[in-house]
């Protein structure tokens, strides 16, 4: 919430950026645009450009990075060594550490750092409190795994000029140390994948003293300050000199960055031998296959930018900076993909361009014609790069899942749907809501509380006039299973006579300015202090305001909502905290701020899992600012959108980047958060949503109350549908995020990853499988269509979910699916079955103990179609001992059967503890249905199937329907009287 190549096609390149910047914006977009640095404004950003301009245009350029051999030294698994940049003519030296290190995991990590700072010795300016080293902790709030040294890897080859090691699983992977000019080329089953420095573009900028100059002299009446014009200027004219205009001080708006180290920024191209698509690094507007960034038709003019904003009203199919950051980009081709994660937490922008020439040397050793170079450079910290070799999708998830963990396993409720506004107004009015949702037999988890609950936007209050009862108000919400999420945010009204505030002041928790005070910033309560969430002492402390005594008003089915933790402050730079600021350590802000969000959201996390002794219940948090790890402690949403048609189709190519770059817990406000959608765009809207993994509806504070029920019909019955089919399909949900947690599958999958093969689909970001089931969605995203095109990645027969249409197409081909506004384009993909709920209830704490129902969708050639059902309590950490259920379902077609047996291969009892209160009221949950579609025509005239478990033979009815008019053959076993965690068959025969 918020309101306020080749040289020669590299010139070509080059020049549209000048044509570009000279460009005039419409007016709507260059407010909000000019709000927020572009790559000339930002003084580091436009240094590592203009260097690589200067290195790609001058065929006399070689890079003045080198390893010394001699100091070189490689012990189990990792190289050590120092690289020496050369200043200029000098010949002067700069020592800057580099360690290669490889991992058990197949992963290797580069890590560069500059001797001088590391050893502090360097001078500060302004007497300033900072750190002098670069910024080396962010391993500790990111990492968590994945790096054990691989004391295997072996040295291959070494020389005076390279040093071969080859590492990882059947030593199948490479990395080719070049000494002079330094570069690393990393390699798999013997072909470059990822080369380090191909380009020349490695920049360190070292630490040197400021030396005064004299003013030059100017005549009277002469401005000093440059216009924007000048500004673009400046950046593309031949450098005369190294400019330091922006390495001691600079500026933007009426702020000033006191730079108290003077220039530290890193820099490096990493190209993607062969590769023509690249994805990843969100938040992001535009495609999911990320576009170039240095000009041309259809391209951008600036480099994607990582620093996480609040940016309001955000525009579209743009590189701006947006709420959050995973600086982890994937490349693929035909069979193979490999990434990077770029561990650093500071201000960093991404250059992304792609060599078509087919006399590139990069390219040798490929089938590829196409390379795409990318040059990333943060403002400060280390050079800290992980190389990821795949091969598959797949395979990059779970190396990255396994360095920064997985998705938290959520509690089920958040997987259901979310009813929020800016905001409901009393207690009453959110009683009232409830009532009228269970009126229209709407289903939903969760009501949301903006910040107006609060008194005077105290966090921790509630407002006394208006939420006088705020206990009555929860013990309602409870008896309908249902719950409730307030907002907290990590700015304290500086206030008197509010404890929160004199706490945090009196025992120093908060933020500090450049001078070592307690930053004062504004924000909605006014004057704010920061919460310094990276201070062991102040989450200690934060997490004793969440006690149920503390924060009175609040029960077991509260839960937590962190937004502005970019952090947004109103009157600060790009509306953040300034880059001098002080943390925890004396790091500067700038090295750590696009780590706060996380250490805010970890915090509140950590607080919710000590609320009452004994209460260990997994938390539920929201978080709008997040980083790479963010995924192991709650859910986010995409910001604050629009309610228009383009910002519904933009949602589902970024939420499906969420996805793939590790964080797949996440949504977008549904109808949009600004302004008033049409009741067309408001139900298309739902439909999409309801296969978002984070589903919540949202809206401004000045936009008309839009709650479902109040849309009429026949809009709210549609909308009432899409609710209900969320709700039948949350046991499928839930599995798709029980894999996710254990080895970072996406939930919602593009085509690119489970299609690798199919080059025809790398692009497409408007329709997506979910978790294994077979689902295949095409949401509608434009106004008055009443049909979709879906291409059909496979030669796998697909039905219609809802008429079980064979749908007739083949593999690689778009089909045009009817899609009238009643109509969400579902199609099930055939060899699948899934798990679903079929009973409507108001909440799923409701449907806990109901049965379910299994989908099989018969694969083309009549055999095989498998599926999981994970369930467990959806509230404890009981799951981490053993209390849960894994069910495998086999369908065989030849053997005319349906199976289900434990996915672990566990015997019954294998539970690490006697089974529990909730694993034994399981007991009591069976399996009601049977849905076969495409079912053989030979059990037409069957009555019954034989059903066999625990020992026991009997008969369930079974329904057969034939195929007619293009539906498919269907068959559906009733009363089936099988329990849910036994193993069971159902022979059809």
């Amino acid at each position: 919430m918020h309101v306020s190549g080749p040289l020669s096609s590299r010139w070509t390149a080059y020049l549209g950026l000048l044509s570009a910047l000279s460009a005039a914006f419409a007016p709507a977009v260059a407010v909000k645009e000019h709000d927020f640095k572009k790559c000339h404004q930002s003084g580091f950003c436009s240094r590592n450009r203009a260097f690589a301009d200067h290195a790609l245009t001058s065929s006399a350029w070689q890079s003045p990075y080198g390893i010394a051999p001699e100091s070189g030294s490689f012990k189990d698994g990792q190289y050590q060594a120092v690289i020496l940049k050369t200043i200029g003519d000098s010949g002067e030296t700069v020592r800057l550490p580099i360690t290669v290190s490889f991992h058990e995991s197949g992963t290797a990590r580069v890590t560069v750092d500059e001797e001088k700072r590391q050893k502090g010795e360097i001078e500060l300016r302004h007497d300033s409190k900072a750190r002098k080293e670069r910024y080396n902790e962010a391993e500790q709030w990111v990492i968590v795994g994945g790096t054990t040294l691989d004391k295997e890897a072996k040295v291959g080859f070494e020389d005076k000029t390279q040093l071969t090691v080859k590492y990882g699983p059947s030593s199948k992977f490479e990395a080719i140390i070049k000494f002079s000019p330094f570069s690393i080329d990393f390699k798999r089953d013997g072909s470059s994948q990822i080369k380090f420095n191909g380009q020349g573009l490695l920049n360190v900028e070292h630490w040197r003293p400021k030396i005064e100059k004299p003013e030059p002299e100017k005549t009277e009446g002469e401005s000093t300050e440059s216009t924007e014009e000048n500004k673009v200027e400046e950046t593309v004219e031949e450098p005369k000199g190294e400019d330091e205009s922006t390495w001691w001080d600079e500026n933007f708006g009426s702020n000033t960055d006191s730079k108290p180290r003077g220039p530290e920024s890193v820099a490096l191209d990493i190209s993607f031998v062969g590769y023509d698509h690249v994805f990843g690094i969100p938040s992001h507007t535009g495609p999911l296959s990320l576009k170039q960034t240095r000009g041309g038709e259809g391209n951008y003019e600036e480099p994607y930018r990582l620093y996480n904003s609040d940016v309001f009203e955000y525009i579209l199919d743009s590189p701006m900076t947006l709420y959050g950051v995973i600086p982890f980009m994937q490349a693929h081709r035909k069979d193979s993909s490999v990434g990077v994660f770029w561990l650093n937490a500071a201000e960093t922008w991404v250059d992304i361009t792609k060599n078509k020439d087919s006399k590139n040397p990069l390219s040798l050793g490929t089938k590829s014609k196409t390379s795409t170079h990318t040059h990333w450079i943060s403002e400060s910290g280390l050079l800290d790069v992980f190389v990821l070799l795949g091969p598959t999708p797949k395979d990059l998830t779970a190396k990255y899942g396994e360095l920064t963990g997985t998705t938290a396993m959520p509690q089920e409720f958040s997987l259901g749907y979310h009813q929020c506004r800016w905001n409901y107004v009393s207690d009453d009015d959110v009683k009232d809501v409830d009532r009228k949702m269970d009126k229209f037999k709407m289903p939903y988890d969760v009501i949301w509380l903006d910040i107006e609950y609060t008194s005077e936007k105290k966090y921790f209050t509630w407002d006394k006039h208006t939420f006088a009862d705020p206990i009555g108000m929860g013990k309602q919400l409870d008896r309908h299973g249902r719950k409730l999420v307030t907002i907290i945010d990590p700015h304290i009204k500086n206030v008197d006579n509010y404890p929160v505030v004199e706490e945090l002041k009196s025992k120093e928790l908060g933020v500090k300015n450049k001078e070592g005070s307690i930053f004062e910033g504004w924000c909605w309560p006014g004057s704010s202090h920061w919460v310094d969430a990276f201070s062991p002492a102040a989450r200690e402390w934060w997490a004793s305001l969440f006690k149920y005594d503390t924060f009175k008003g609040t029960m077991e089915n509260t839960f937590v909502w962190n937004d502005m933790n970019e952090p947004s402050v109103f009157n600060g730079p790009e509306t953040t905290m300034p880059k001098d600021n002080l943390h925890y350590g004396n790091w500067e802000h700038r090295d750590v701020h696009n780590l706060n969000g996380m250490t805010f959201q970890n915090a509140t996390y950590h607080a919710l899992t000590s609320r009452k002794a004994g209460e260990l219940r997994r938390p539920f948090v929201l978080t709008r600012s997040f980083f790479a790890g963010s995924q192991r402690v709650g859910a986010m949403w995409t910001g604050d959108n629009q309610a228009a048609w383009d910002h519904l189709q933009e949602s589902i190519p970024m939420v499906l980047s969420q996805g793939i770059t590790g964080f797949p817990f996440s949504g977008a406000d549904v109808g949009g958060f600004f302004g008033n959608p049409e009741k067309e765009l408001l139900t298309r809207w739902y439909q999409a949503g309801a296969f978002y993994p984070f589903f919540r509806a949202h809206a401004h504070i000045d936009s008309r109350r839009r709650e479902p029920y109040l849309i009429g019909e026949p809009y709210t019955n549609i909308i009432g549908a899409a609710l209900r089919l969320r709700y039948s399909l949350l046991p499928s949900w839930y599995t798709a995020f029980r894999q996710a947690h254990l080895d970072g599958t996406p939930i919602i999958k593009p085509m690119f990853y489970t299609h690798p093969s199919e080059e025809a689909g790398f692009a497409i970001d408007d329709q997506f499988f979910v978790g294994s089931t077979g689902l295949l969605v095409k949401p509608v995203t434009a106004k008055d269509k009443e049909s979709v095109d879906i291409w059909i990645p496979d030669a796998e027969v697909y039905y219609d979910y809802f008429s079980y249409d064979v749908i007739p197409t083949s593999k690689g081909k778009t089909v045009t699916l009817s899609a009238p506004l009643e109509k969400l384009p579902l199609l099930m993909r055939g060899g699948h079955v899934f798990a679903r709920r079929d009973i409507p209830r108001r909440s799923s704490a409701l449907m806990r103990w109901d049965d379910y129902t299994l989908v099989v969708a018969v694969a083309r050639d009549g055999r095989l179609a498998e599926g999981d059902l994970y369930v467990d309590d959806g509230d404890s950490f009981d799951f981490e001992r053993g209390q849960y259920i894994h069910r495998r379902f086999v369908f065989d077609g030849a053997a005319k059967s349906l199976a289900s047996v434990d996915a672990e291969g566990r015997a019954p009892g294998d539970a690490n503890e006697e089974e529990g209160a909730w694993m034994k009221k399981m007991r009591a949950v069976g399996v009601d249905r049977i849905v076969v579609v495409g079912a053989q025509a030979a059990w037409a005239g069957k009555k019954t199937v034989k059903v066999l478990s625990e020992g026991r033979t009997w008969e369930a009815k079974m329904e057969y329907t034939p195929a007619a008019q293009g539906r498919a053959a269907f068959a559906v076993v009733k009363k089936v009287g099988v329990r849910i965690g036994a193993d069971w068959t159902v022979d059809f025969a």
